[in-house]
């Protein structure tokens, strides 16, 4: 009997989830009812799914709302009829149309008007009458009406309680304080559940208003399949068996470009797995990728496929991925097992401004109707909730901000505010806050994707389905990811540079050549890698020094080693200590010998972890995968993880395995397994780290101008000038004649764009440059304000800069000069002069920028100095007693040093304090690496970017120096001189 019931999808509204939706409906004795979230369909199949497994019949629809006023509600009669309402949202979502006031004929969906609606209505449509409005029917002629009246109980809420979350939420949406929350702006307080008999009771004297409801619903049937089946769409070329031949066409062809003729060890694979990939229906998931593909790389787009895809040999034949499965050895079962019913995982990267065209052709390739993105719902969380819900009650800023302040948790404890917020905050974590859009993935369906969501038009501007990726894998359908990364757009602009600076032609594909350079692997073992996707940072540069790394598969097993789970384990120690001493390794077990020889024993990708499961616990390979993808957050079943954990445990005791060797084992498998690759994923990581860094090691100016024009990478754009300067580029300020809008080179010279200027507008950006290259250079600070229309802040801002430095003119003579052409005026007339009119001379006083006031004019408007150092700002001339080259031969000992700040990283420890581990530059711009412990550091806190004195002890580890910090300080710089 209820018409109009609400989840916590209704966003900021509704507060109960579907589960607890369900659960309070079976309290209440509900048999069937409909689930009509505001202007969204996000819950529509969990409700089903969840109705049919506690036995309620669910029934689909929609609210439709415009500027918070309710217009009508859409019933499905079947699923036909949720196809019609999510079809009719999806239009006015994406064409960003308001809903109109009265719906439109609906063949397969009833229409419920509130009552009070005075227009004609259709054979499919009704009132719905609250019964707090049955007074309105006293002594009132039906006629007509008669039949069309319906029982409208709406559900937000649960109970009282849930009432005030409901007015806090409503609070939150409307960014108001709780006492400014207007009637009309949140429901009822009746508006919940009402207790067996209840309902009915109360519209005694209108049974037939009963009889009118219930006749619709049983009427509404959806017939929708059960279980999870696969929607994606099922073939490539119309016909399965037409994509079973292409796929093997394909792959033999790409066999033979990969391997030649005569390799009978890759024809025996690609044979299997395209067996494996028959049989279990993927074809087209595989062909609909190798098409993804194909149009890239005919716009000339550079990819890195990675994912448990790129395990599969196949993969690497259609060229999706660039990992070859019988070099690396690996392991089949990670990418496809018999039992699996989704497909492997493909991650295709692009350059960040070469993606969206691809999503473009995927729309455009496989139709509008079945292509959408897939989206995401954000939540309310920690500390957020905590300031919205402060905000709500109208607290002041200081309070709220004390509130989140982990350091005074004991005395917030006190604090009756704070007690009401903790409240509220634990009925409110969790919830649904905003949907979103998901990193990069794509879904391609056999069906209009309308069956299953309305869609929305977020910023990006494609269609996005209104659930989330653990949603779509329920429903049945698998995503494509295409995803991007700034690393393949510095690859891409170097080669082009490269080619426009050298005229030399670089094949970036040839990665196999690049693993064996000897000069190559002598950067990666030397850390010299800042600006190379995946092995710039501190934690991995210092990791493979600490490998000695030097080769292609020592640096796979690096790029999963770093995540945080082997290291949180105490697993990257051990294998970087059997790296060095492998005839010394002591296996846990025999099996782990067996199966882990490969890396001395540790557990280092994901596949480990299954090979681990299956042959240590005996457990198949399915439940294996299962308990992997659980710790890794990618199934939501916890019963089911649970029940894995137990029976891990009970098979590999039914084996024999010691009970102490079960628990050591299982304690590495748990740490671990979350944050840890695929071999083939951390192996797709290391061919383009290659790449990248062959490009650093050869043409280094290129590289870094690359770098700095994809907007940089891990560190600071002021780092990536000074690895340019390093390597040999001469590096000029902005000038308005040499410079374009990104950072350009010619030779070794290298101008810095305009782009990289505080303050500058976009427009100026782009025409300073486009007006030069269509008129020719500018002639003086005059020529530049009539042909580009530049106003007074603008001028100022280029001059301080150092882009008019061509004139001759010091800035405090161009700035006399600008204030004089334009300080009079808002802004220069845009139209064009008949004659050139002469500026004014003046006779001025000299007047000279010192190099002090340029290097500070530079800090604010580029962020760094570039006609200084960092410490030529230092008011000290003392640069430490020893510099980062020479640590190694100071270990254990008490040393100074002097270290310009790059970047730090807060962990934290075992019993919950924090620790930082800083990087620095000396002198000589060479890195050296800080440990701060929790004792130390409050003591000598962090205080941004600078230059501090550190005193600390050398350690080393490894063979690889770092310092654990005794006592540290921000160095004073020379004050800021007297500016304009």
């Amino acid at each position: 009997m209820y018409l109009n019931v609400h989840s916590q999808y209704s966003l900021r509204y509704g507060t109960m989830s579907i589960p607890a939706l369900v659960e309070e409906a079976i309290a209440c004795g509900v048999t069937q009812m409909v689930l009509t979230d505001i202007n969204n369909s996000t819950g529509i199949m969990e409700f089903m799914r969840e109705c049919d497994e506690k036995g309620i019949k669910p029934i689909a629809g929609l609210e439709f709302r415009k500027d918070k006023r309710l217009l009508y509600m859409g019933i499905a009669r079947d699923r036909e009829g949720m196809k019609e309402l999510n079809d009719f949202l999806t239009e006015h979502n994406l064409e960003q149309k308001p809903l109109p006031d009265v719906a439109p004929a609906f063949a397969n969906a009833y229409i419920v008007y509130p009552y009070g609606y005075s227009g004609q209505l259709k054979a499919n449509e009704f009132l719905g009458i609250r019964f707090d409005q049955l007074n309105k029917l006293f002594n009132a002629e039906l006629g007509e009406l008669k039949d069309k009246l319906l029982a409208l109980q709406p559900v937000f809420v649960a109970d009282k309680i849930d009432y005030r979350l409901h007015e806090y939420l409503r609070g939150i949406d409307l960014n108001v304080v709780l006492t400014e929350v207007k009637t009309e702006d949140k429901c009822g307080r009746t508006d919940m559940f009402l207790p067996p008999g209840q309902l009915e009771a109360k519209f005694a004297r209108y049974a037939f208003i009963l009889d009118n409801t219930r006749n619709l619903m049983n009427r509404c049937v959806m017939d929708y399949p059960k279980g999870r089946i696969n929607l994606n769409r099922r073939t490539f070329t119309g016909n399965k068996k037409n994509d079973r031949e292409l796929l093997e066409k394909l792959a033999l062809s790409g066999m033979e470009y990969r391997y030649g003729r005569s390799d009978k060890e890759a024809l025996r694979k690609v044979k299997h797995e395209l067996k494996v990939i028959s049989e279990l229906d993927f074809c087209a998931y595989f062909l609909i990728t190798w098409d993804i593909i194909r149009y890239s790389s005919s716009q000339g787009y550079y990819h890195v496929g990675r994912g448990s895809g790129a395990n599969s040999i196949v993969a690497y034949c259609l060229k999706i991925t660039e990992v070859d499965p019988i070099e690396l050895n690996l392991y089949f079962e990670r990418f496809l097992n018999a039992q699996r019913t989704s497909p492997p995982d493909f991650d295709i990267d692009y350059s960040w401004d070469e993606r969206e065209d691809v999503q473009d052709y995927i729309f455009k390739r496989y139709g509008s109707q079945h292509t959408a993105l897939l989206g995401t719902m954000s939540t309310f969380k920690d500390r957020s909730i905590i300031r919205e819900i402060g905000k709500v009650m109208g607290l002041p800023k200081s309070e709220i901000d004390g509130f989140t302040d982990p350091t005074r948790s004991r005395f917030n404890r006190e604090n009756e505010a704070f007690r009401k917020i903790t409240a509220i905050y634990e009925r409110m974590a969790n919830m649904p806050n905003q949907r979103s859009i998901h990193a990069g993935g794509v879904l391609i369906t056999e069906d209009p994707i309308t069956y299953y969501t309305a869609l929305d038009l977020p910023p990006k501007g494609m269609a996005t389905v209104q659930w989330d990726m653990y949603e779509a894998e329920k429903i049945g359908f698998d995503k494509y990811d295409i995803l991007s990364q700034r690393g393949i757009g510095h690859i891409k602009m170097a080669v082009r540079l490269v080619e426009e600076n050298q005229q030399r032609k670089i094949d970036i594909h040839q990665v196999k050549a690049f693993m064996k350079d000897p000069g190559v692997n002598a950067n990666l073992k030397l850390g010299n890698t800042k600006g190379c996707f995946y092995i710039e940072s501190p934690a991995m540069i210092q990791l493979n020094r600490k490998l000695a790394c030097d080769s292609y598969l020592v640096l796979v097993a690096a790029s999963s080693i770093i995540r945080p789970g082997v290291a949180s384990s105490g697993m990257m120690g051990e294998y970087i200590k059997n790296h060095h001493a492998p005839d010394k390794v002591k296996y846990l077990h025999p099996v782990m010998e067996e199966q882990l020889k490969e890396t001395y024993g540790v557990m280092v990708y994901q596949e480990d972890v299954i090979k681990v499961c299956i042959h240590f616990a005996g457990m198949d390979g399915t439940d294996a995968d299962i308990l992997r993808r659980g710790m890794s957050g990618k199934y939501r079943s916890k019963r089911e993880f649970e029940r894995l954990v137990e029976r891990f445990h009970e098979l590999a005791l039914e084996l024999g395995r010691p009970e102490a060797v079960i628990r050591e084992v299982w304690r590495q498998v748990s740490s671990f397994a979350g944050y840890s690759f695929s071999k083939a994923h951390s192996a797709s990581f290391a061919v383009e780290s290659y790449q990248s860094l062959y490009l650093k090691t050869y043409y280094p100016r290129e590289f870094m101008v690359a770098v700095l024009n994809n907007y940089g990478g891990f560190y600071d754009r002021a780092l990536y000038v000074q690895e340019l300067q390093r390597s040999g580029g001469i590096v000029h300020l902005p000038c308005i004649n040499n410079s374009d809008s990104l950072v350009n080179i010619h030779g070794v010279d290298v101008h810095l764009g305009f782009v990289g200027v505080h303050g500058l507008n976009e427009n100026f950006i782009e025409l300073i440059p486009e007006e030069r290259r269509l008129n020719g250079a500018y002639q003086s600070l005059e020529d530049l304000i009539r042909r580009t229309g530049i106003g007074l802040e603008q001028a100022i801002i280029l001059i301080r800069v150092g882009a008019l430095r061509f004139t001759g003119k010091s800035k405090k003579e161009l700035l006399w000069a600008v204030h004089l052409l334009l300080g009079a005026k808002a802004k220069p007339s845009s139209s064009a002069e008949l004659f050139a009119v002469e500026a004014k001379n003046y006779s001025l006083p000299l007047l000279v920028n010192t190099a002090l006031e340029n290097a500070y004019h530079e800090l604010e408007l580029l962020g760094f100095p570039l006609s200084m150092t960092m410490f030529d700002l230092l008011q000290t001339d003392y640069r430490g007693d020893i510099y980062a080259n020479d640590l190694i031969n100071h270990v254990g000992q008490i040393v100074r040093m002097v270290g310009q700040y790059v970047c730090e990283k807060t962990v934290h420890t075992k019993n919950d304090q924090k620790m930082w581990f800083g990087n620095f530059l000396d002198a000589d711009g060479n890195t050296f690496d800080t440990v701060h412990f929790p004792n130390n550091t409050p003591v000598y806190p962090f205080r941004g970017k600078g230059c501090y004195l550190i005193m600390g002890k050398v350690v080393a580890e490894f063979g690889f120096a770092s310092v654990e910090v005794l006592k540290f300080a921000k160095l004073p710089i020379l004050p800021n001189p007297v500016i304009c």
